[in-house]
Order: C-alpha cells, then sequence, then structure tokens
C-alpha cells in the first residue's frame, strides 16, 4: 500500500514518492506540447506583422467599425486601417491623407459611416475607402497592392516599406 502525506497548504492527501511528481510533470508537460500546437495551428488567425515583414490581416477581424493596425517600418511609425464597407466588402487604407500627410495631424478618426480627417475636417464615406483616389481621403490600399483570400489580407513590406514617405511627420502635432 502506498503511503500518503497530507498537503500542508490544501489540507488533501497525496501519494508519497517521487511516482506523484512524475505524473503532475507529465500533465504539465503534456498541457504544454497541447498549447504550443494550438497556437502554432492559430498563429495566421492573429493579425500582426509576419516574420517577413509582411502584413497580416484576418477577414474575420474586420467589422464595420475600422480596425487600426500600427506598426513601424525601417524607423517609420505608419497606421493602415481596414473596415467592411456597407455592401460587404473589405476596404484597406494607410491611416494618413493623400493630401494632408505632411501636416502632422492628417489621420482619420471613424464617426459611424465615415472617416474624418483630423487635419482639414474633411468626411469620407467608408463605401468610398480605396474607390476614391486623389483629394482628402485616405490613402488606399488598392488589390495590386496585396493579396485577398478567404481567410484574410496579406500587405506585402516592399510596399509598406515604399510607403512609409507619407508618414514622415504623421501624428506629430
Amino acid at each position: 500500500m502506498t503511503q500518503k502525506i497530507k498537503d500542508k497548504n490544501s489540507g488533501t492527501e497525496r501519494p508519497r514518492g517521487n511516482l506523484w511528481m512524475v505524473k503532475v510533470w507529465m500533465v504539465k508537460a503534456v498541457t504544454l506540447v497541447f498549447s504550443a500546437v494550438i497556437v502554432a495551428a492559430g498563429t495566421a488567425a492573429y493579425a500582426g506583422v509576419l516574420e517577413n515583414g509582411d502584413l497580416y490581416i484576418p477577414a474575420d477581424e474586420i467589422t464595420e467599425t475600422a480596425t487600426f493596425y500600427p506598426m513601424t517600418v525601417e524607423g517609420t511609425e505608419m497606421e493602415i486601417f481596414a473596415v467592411r464597407a456597407p455592401d460587404g466588402t473589405i476596404r484597406t487604407a494607410f491611416n494618413t491623407c493623400q493630401v494632408c500627410y505632411g501636416s502632422g495631424r492628417a489621420y482619420y478618426k471613424q464617426a459611424g459611416n465615415f472617416f474624418v480627417c483630423q487635419n482639414c475636417g474633411n468626411r469620407f464615406r467608408t463605401s468610398d475607402i480605396e474607390i476614391i483616389r486623389g483629394g482628402c481621403n485616405p490613402v488606399p490600399i488598392t488589390a495590386q497592392y496585396k493579396t485577398v483570400d478567404d481567410k484574410g489580407i496579406t500587405i506585402a513590406k516592399d510596399f509598406l516599406t515604399r510607403a512609409k514617405g507619407i508618414f514622415v511627420n504623421w501624428k506629430t502635432r
């Protein structure tokens, strides 16, 4: 018969000896391995910069309320946003204005179905993001600069690097 000892903290009895400790550590190890497998399988389910520098945005994370993705590219702070337009399509843009970007206040905040430039106050409809180019509106990230599939959107590091100039003076005032 196995001897039992009483745990000082919980008052419960447990088997005495190393076998009990081996079992506890085995359970911990198995839990850790399964956790690692689950996390590895779900890595692509989280937005962020991939190892190669591309930005990945999962499609199921995008709603009618914009999600902003701040990042640093070669020392330059920048931000991209993704939003689901009223027609159900996903729209992406750099969170800076095509006209005001050098002002230091050229970024957008969402107000309902509009994006408002924090520099000049112009309002831009969600449904116009990626469609209308030029003028005071978010800098679009069109189909030629991203890869879209059922699971998400990938924006290449090379494109992000080329665009960093529009963020040199971003949010400085």
